[in-house]
């Protein structure tokens, strides 16, 4: 049974033809209708914003998805309102984890049965920058750090190095520190040095666009323009870092954090965020490493490392086991 919600939009969804088991009619703050909705269980809930006081801002939105599963609720936009009826504001619902908005009813109906996945509104995170590239610099330095154990950081590496090196021709070097797991690529652009080492490399090797840096266990971040934390949040892996380093999500407060082959749900993550008291940057599922994902893609994108308007050039496959 489902939940309908409405407010300056009422007579526009009086016929979309759902069951219900419950409706509500007005304007409330977030905190009334979380009240109402936060252990109500319902299957899909059809959420005219207007029925929310101070839509416009986006925290407002983000107080309910954090106590309202996001992959429940269908949001109606007013197209009359170019405050929310913009490409600006639909990235920050995807930001938030909210996927499934529309501007008419046509499209209500269809999400309820057709729900959109990232894959669908990733489009729009592209209009977020996060990150501006110092257009004076030779290059962009990137460390890639694992927090819980075996996070997948060398992977990461390889995935985001192939992406921008076969698709938007980036001079890309990958390099790690300490270990020697790189070499098993067979790719001459990622290398493995010591610790002491890295400064003089990234010197060395400034004609490059992009440097990634798998980190291991080093602690000085200074040098980079970003470092992505990486947490895999399985129950045993977060376990085993809470027992080690009880305050680690403290030290982590501002960071980018990366959750990296990742099984949680929109809703989990908003819980985990929440349970840590930390914003999560990314959230990267387990991913093929023989095929182009579009989660890199966006990932990289979010980074500042390539513009949206970059024409993608995608070199042809040569064998998904060429090794």
């Amino acid at each position: 049974m489902n939940v309908l919600v409405t407010n300056e939009n009422r007579n526009l969804l009086a016929n979309l033809e759902i069951e219900l088991i419950k409706t509500m009619h007005g304007q409330y703050n977030s905190k009334e209708f979380t009240d109402v909705f936060t252990n109500f269980l319902f299957a899909k809930m059809v959420l005219d914003i207007t029925a929310i006081k101070g839509y416009e801002d986006i925290n407002v939105i983000r107080n309910i998805v954090m106590n309202i599963d996001a992959d429940k609720i269908v949001l109606l936009l007013p197209l009359n309102n170019l405050k929310v009826a913009n490409e600006v504001y639909y990235s920050k619902l995807v930001s938030i984890g909210l996927y499934n908005f529309a501007t008419d009813v046509n499209q209500v109906k269809y999400l309820l049965n057709n729900p959109n996945s990232y894959r669908d509104v990733a489009k729009y995170q592209n209009i977020d920058p996060v990150v501006n590239i110092n257009k004076q610099s030779n290059n962009h330095v990137i460390g890639l750090k694992n927090i819980t154990d075996s996070a997948g950081a060398t992977t990461l590496l390889y995935l985001m190095k192939k992406e921008l090196t076969n698709n938007y021709h980036k001079r890309v070097l990958g390099i790690e520190l300490g270990k020697r797991d790189l070499i098993y690529f067979n790719d001459q652009d990622m290398i493995s040095i010591s610790r002491s080492a890295l400064s003089s490399e990234i010197l060395k090797n400034r004609d490059y666009d992009i440097i990634l840096v798998d980190l291991n266990e080093t602690t000085d971040t200074e040098i980079f323009t970003d470092v992505l934390y990486l947490i895999e949040p399985s129950i045993i892996k977060l376990n085993k870092l809470m027992k080690r380093n009880p305050t680690i999500f403290n030290k982590l407060q501002g960071k980018k954090i990366v959750l990296n082959k990742s099984m949680l749900t929109t809703a989990d993550v908003v819980d985990f965020a929440k349970e840590a008291n930390v914003s999560v940057f990314y959230n990267v599922p387990p991913i093929n490493d023989r095929s182009r994902s579009g989660i890199i893609l966006s990932l990289i994108q979010k980074l500042g490392l390539v513009n949206k308007e970059q024409i993608l050039d995608e070199k042809p496959k040569i064998g998904p086991f060429k090794f």
